[in-house]
């Protein structure tokens, strides 16, 4: 039964073609007979997230060869979220989460191999990983690269890459030097690991362990720490166990685990680009989770740990405070423990030895929180009536009721400029569309946006409003994913400068103060502006499901 999968490719005297395959590849006789394990790696060169995962796949396939499995390894793709950011690059970003659990699916199916470890760092690959995963219903771990150290330049020790886009806003605001902006530049970002703050890849490496993905320790765990190859050597090992018990991925991926994983990011203010890929596996697993079910269990959940961006501690002081694991514990009287995880064993078996201090300020207890809901929000209202997200953990008490006139931009760009040329005045809500996963088409993240907002001293007194998302990095009144977006004709499509929005976070209202004459009016003269892509992106903008369903293509 270990091998029902690979028997079925090298067993047998009509597989002797398959086998001298792989014997030119340097297998033995005693490999093929052993299960063979796929080691999916989503190692990169250019990206410092993913450049340790080579080093790390030889501890994960040691594990498994001393488990009696033979691992075999083989790559993904891997865009870089950060490099990607601020031009027409990251188009390509989230569209980039179907092809690699499409790549995948494919790579294990057509090799049929039996159970598979998966290596990733960043934004859209563990993602894309763990959908594959729910598709393929095989045995499965994730082991999550590691964030790197904090930067630190002259009085400040707690730097990240997205405070770099910040330091770009001082510059053209006369704050800082081409020269200081250089210093800054080479230190913020001072090795190997994701980038160090609750920004999307650390949110997903969290989320992983969360689900019961990834074994205890590895999702806080940094990338230069020795505990990270000590975590990959296990989950070799572990994985053997798993196909002997036969627990697949979808005895993992069940609602109860989703749940836990949603309150998780709740509790740390994780990137609201959760919100977008947790349905999305979720309805891989054959569940239906929407961003709803952020809004239903932020008001049961409370927000106990404050972590940059928007907070005051790093990734870093959250490993060193005991890590997910810590977080999970306090929150053992919300969750659902009797779900399997990876480990074998439930949540409340794992959970038995792990420990708080009870003056740890990282990750406080639920009785004594930073706020007493979760980090995130949906908003509704006329301007969204499916919905859009906000990180109201990174939003000032000042923002969390305003109301403002529109300026109206049709792409990122536009309203970079606007913003840089001081064209964005107190009061004002920037309104940026045309960025959703049809209207981009791939619904690029606002990273350079907000920070510029931020870094003009703005983010007390100006909002943001797009049917695009937002990086985990950003802070800030940044409400995204408006749905519908103004290419699937959303209201937002029709907003004009001057318009009166009104935001109100803890009452959850999103809306444009327009009656319904003006709005009729303002529809029989509209119609969606087109993309003119072709290729993938052209069959993204196709094919994408809106982005409160989580934003997976269409079967």
């Amino acid at each position: 039964m270990m091998r029902k999968n690979s028997s079925k490719v090298v067993d047998g005297i009509d597989r002797s073609p398959q086998r001298a395959l792989y014997k030119a590849a340097g297998l033995t006789d005693g490999d093929l007979r052993r299960p063979l394990i796929a080691v999916v790696n989503s190692w990169a060169e250019y990206n410092p997230g993913h450049l340790p995962l080579r080093d790390l796949a030889t501890f994960v396939k040691r594990g498994i060869s001393k488990a009696g499995g033979t691992p075999l390894e083989f790559n993904t793709i891997a865009p870089c979220d950060g490099i990607a950011m601020e031009h027409q690059g990251m188009k390509c970003v989230l569209p980039s989460r179907d092809l690699i659990a499409d790549s995948v699916e494919m790579m294990v199916r057509a090799h049929g191999f039996d159970a598979m470890v998966m290596l990733a760092s960043c934004d859209k690959v563990i993602p894309g990983m763990l959908i594959a995963a729910a598709r393929l219903d095989i045995p499965a771990i994730v082991v999550t690269g590691g964030h790197m150290k904090p930067g630190i330049y002259k009085n400040e020790k707690k730097l990240h890459s997205g405070d770099t886009f910040e330091m770009v806003s001082k510059y053209y605001k006369g704050e800082i030097t081409e020269q200081e902006l250089n210093e800054f530049e080479n230190v913020v970002c001072p090795g190997v690991g994701s980038c160090s703050h609750m920004a999307t890849a650390n949110t997903m490496s969290c989320i992983t362990e969360a689900l019961g993905m990834s074994l205890p320790g590895c999702g806080a765990c940094p990338a230069s720490s020795g505990d990270k190859n000590r975590i990959a050597e296990e989950s070799g090992e572990q994985i053997m166990r798993l196909l002997e018990q036969g627990i697949t991925a979808k005895q993992i991926l069940t609602r109860d685990n989703i749940e836990n994983a949603i309150k998780l990011v709740l509790a740390v203010g994780g990137s609201s680009n959760a919100v977008i890929h947790i349905p999305a596996i979720a309805q891989e697993a054959g569940i239906d989770i929407t961003h709803h079910d952020f809004d239903r269990l932020s008001k049961q959940t409370p927000y106990i740990c404050s972590l940059t961006p928007g907070g005051k501690d790093t990734i870093q002081d959250l490993y060193y405070a005991g890590g997910i694991q810590v977080v999970l514990k306090n929150l053992e009287s919300l969750l659902h423990v009797d779900a399997m995880t990876c480990t074998g064993k439930n949540y409340r078996e794992n959970l038995t030895k792990v420990t708080n201090n009870e003056n740890n300020e990282v990750v406080r207890n639920i009785d004594n929180p930073y706020r007493p809901e979760g980090g995130i929000a949906i908003l509704k209202g006329n301007l969204a009536e499916n919905g859009a997200v906000i990180k109201q953990s990174a939003v000032a008490p000042e923002m969390m009721v305003c109301t403002g006139k529109a300026k109206v931009f049709d792409c990122e760009e536009d309203a970079l400029v606007a913003i840089h040329d001081s064209k964005i005045a107190k009061g004002d809500i920037v309104v940026i569309r045309y960025e959703g996963p049809k209207g981009g088409p791939g619904m690029r993240e606002m990273l350079g946006a907000t920070s510029a907002i931020c870094g003009m001293g703005l983010d007390k007194e100006v909002a943001l409003v797009t049917d695009g998302r937002f990086s985990g990095a950003t802070r800030g009144p940044a409400i995204g994913h408006v749905s519908p977006e103004a290419a699937d004709g959303g209201l937002i499509g029709i907003v004009k400068d001057g318009d009166t929005i009104f935001i109100d976070i803890p009452n959850r209202i999103l809306r444009v103060e327009l009656d319904d004459a003006e709005i009729k009016a303002r529809y029989a003269n509209f119609t969606p502006k087109q993309h003119s892509e072709t290729g993938y992106l052209a069959r993204y903008a196709k094919n994408a499901q809106s982005i409160h369903k989580g934003g997976l293509l269409k079967v």
